[in-house]
């Protein structure tokens, strides 16, 4: 059975694209780096693909707001062929600014099975940049490829990541109907939305979504810097608890699920 081939896309100010690509490779896939400009003179290379991932950064400056510009351009020349390449089964990652990008793009969290923006990724509550490791809970929830009840340590960055629903009804609708696929939660494991537990101050500690059919995956904390375990924080006292190293970091259930889900659907 041949690796799924992964779409690791480029664009001006993303930054994390090395980091995700090889995440992507670690755990069995075949991912390619495509550049917006090469996606967009030929929009048929994307149907190569069995995932795409939008890597975190700052997407053309982050211009206007995070990850507007690129969402734009992305929606005017590809976002029919992107909700085929959805409805059709492919598996899309969106991190951090990679997630912003989706939210805005409306693939995220696409209640209504159209590109309309339900949701936004604002400012943070501390009306700051906040750049820490955070503790997650995964949800059961719709998305196909993440395990629900894990408990994980991710680091986050980002000064704009407070999810808050537009319709003030959609925001618990998320949850109750499986859509919030990660939440903050705090130091007794209990979702959160106090400070420092969760970094942005997002109602009901949604720290990630899915969309109607769990193939579509966005998330704010960094899974791709933290797949590795010399990534994690402690993971020296690990070897001294274990006496071996652990095999992955905390991030690696995200690109392993996915390569084993597409490889898996091929």
């Amino acid at each position: 059975m041949s690796s799924p081939r992964v779409l690791v896309l480029r664009a001006p100010g993303i930054n994390c694209e090395r980091e995700t690509l090889h995440a992507f490779a670690r755990a069995g896939g075949a991912p390619e780096f495509v550049h917006i400009r090469q996606l967009l003179e030929a929009p048929e290379r994307l149907d190569r693909f069995g995932v795409v991932a939008v890597p975190g950064g700052f997407s053309y400056g982050d211009d206007i707001s995070s990850g507007r510009v690129l969402a734009q351009e992305m929606k005017a020349r590809l976002g029919d062929r992107i909700l085929g390449f959805v409805e059709r089964g492919g598996l899309v990652l969106g991190i951090c600014n990679g997630f912003q990008v989706l939210v805005r793009l409306g693939l995220l969290p696409c209640t209504k099975n159209r590109l309309e923006e339900e949701v936004t990724l604002t400012h943070n509550l501390s009306n700051h940049y906040e750049c820490r490791w955070v503790t997650l809970r995964t949800e059961k929830s719709r998305c196909t490829f993440l395990p629900a009840g894990l408990t994980l340590r991710w680091p986050a960055a980002h000064g704009e990541g407070r999810l808050v629903a537009r319709d003030a009804n959609l925001q618990k609708v998320l949850l109750d109907e499986g859509y919030a696929a990660l939440r903050y939660v705090d130091d007794r494991g209990q979702p959160t939305e106090r400070y420092p537990w969760n970094p942005n101050g997002a109602p009901l500690g949604f720290a990630g979504l899915t969309n109607a059919s769990g193939r579509v995956l966005g998330v704010m904390p960094h899974p791709d810097r933290s797949y590795l375990p010399t990534h994690m924080p402690a993971w020296r006292r690990t070897v001294l608890d274990r006496g071996e190293l652990a095999h992955d970091g905390d991030g690696m259930v995200v690109f392993r699920e996915m390569v084993r889900v597409a490889k898996a659907e091929s």
